[in-house]
């Protein structure tokens, strides 16, 4: 039955709550598909630092907002990160492929999004808080000093990302669940949630099945990634004591934690054999194994002394020889290899439109 003329303007003009309602989320869903024109473009010769001897043909993807976390497809093709633009609240999940093109949001622009991997079916999983409220998550109490906010709202689920639909729920809680990546076998996920007033490390199957605890030791466990052969998991965690300790835990019971001193370690995927790399009381996070199993990439402020400025560095699993790969004077962070190790995707402050802005980088890798 067709509606007549003039009901249709009484509906577009009054319209009812149901409607607007509908009206909101066709907006979102069509926004969410919308390609970002731009592309990829090499640094130019004066914007090259000589002491950044590893990184070769160095090319910005991204150009304003704060781009972060970018990981790679397992084709090595694409990438999903999180970004805020100009006209975002709250970060959101998008997806374009390594030379910056194609860039469009898979999330639906509501609530506060985080670390997003690539499944090997080339969907995606991603911590949301949207579930919960599609509202955009206050951010934390400062007044508290240099804090990150842990949101009991967050929910990992996994997504299409040629339409964005949500294709299932892998862990909901009532506690922080995030930092979620995917074994190089595509059957694994491990990812950190608050537990016994305490922030750990689990894993489980890519269907949320057979979740198991494997960190037990007091301190913040997280931002957990697989070796190449999938036997080990490099993390990053910190282990305070006495005062300290109390101090964590206090602040993990208001859904904070307080990153000023972490460092690497590595383990098996079980939670045994866990091995100290760094130990410098600084701030060390961000950790990626290179392809040989041999090497971790890592982001940290250990160089500066008053502890805000963070480079890579790169150093051995044994915590030998450490070396710096970084120099902009900006944050560097976020490193990532293609899987043949001939290209690094990293997230930097250098070269940006304002404070503040972070974008990707992708450079090819020498050895």
């Amino acid at each position: 039955m067709s509606i007549p003329f003039d009901k249709c303007i009484f509906v577009l003009i009054f319209p009812t709550l149901f409607q607007l309602k509908m009206l909101l989320l066709l907006v979102l869903s069509l926004f969410s598909q919308i390609e970002l024109n731009g592309q990829g473009r090499p640094l130019n010769e004066n914007e090259y630092l000589p002491q950044e001897k590893r990184l070769k043909n160095i090319r910005m993807l991204t150009f304003e907002g704060e781009n972060a976390e970018a990981y790679l497809s397992y084709d090595n093709a694409s990438l999903v990160f999180q970004r805020r633009g100009p006209d975002e609240s709250c970060d959101q999940i998008y997806v374009m492929d390594i030379t910056g093109n194609h860039m469009k949001r898979v999330s639906n622009g509501q609530g506060r999004t985080t670390c997003s991997y690539f499944l090997p079916d080339g969907s995606i999983i991603y911590a949301t808080t949207a579930y919960n409220d599609p509202i955009c998550p206050p951010p934390p109490d400062f007044s508290k000093g240099y804090v990150w906010p842990l949101y009991p709202t967050y929910d990992i689920v996994r997504a299409d990302t040629a339409t964005g639909k949500i294709l299932s729920t892998i862990i909901k809680g009532n506690n922080y669940d995030a930092e979620a990546t995917v074994s190089p076998d595509g059957k694994t996920i491990v990812y950190t949630a608050i537990i016994d007033d305490d922030i750990e490390l689990f894993t489980c199957n890519v269907d949320g099945t057979n979740i198991r605890r494997i960190t037990h030791a007091p301190g913040y466990d997280g931002g957990a990634f697989f070796s190449p052969d999938g036997k080990k998991i490099v993390f990053r965690a910190s282990r305070p004591t006495g005062q300290d300790l109390e101090k964590h835990t206090a602040l993990v019971r208001e859904n904070l934690v307080r990153p000023s001193k972490l460092d690497i370690y590595v383990m098996d995927i079980d939670g045994s054999n866990i091995v100290r790399v760094t130990n410098n009381g600084a701030a060390n996070f961000a950790p990626f194994m290179h392809p040989d199993g041999r090497r971790i990439i890592f982001c940290s402020n250990m160089d500066d002394a008053k502890g805000r400025n963070f480079d890579l560095f790169l150093i051995n699993i044994d915590g030998t020889g450490l070396e710096r790969i970084t120099h902009s004077g900006e944050f560097d962070g976020f490193p990532m290899f293609t899987s043949d190790g001939k290209k690094l995707v990293f997230c930097s402050n250098r070269l940006n439109k304002k404070s503040g802005d972070t974008n990707v980088f992708i450079a090819d890798w020498k050895d």
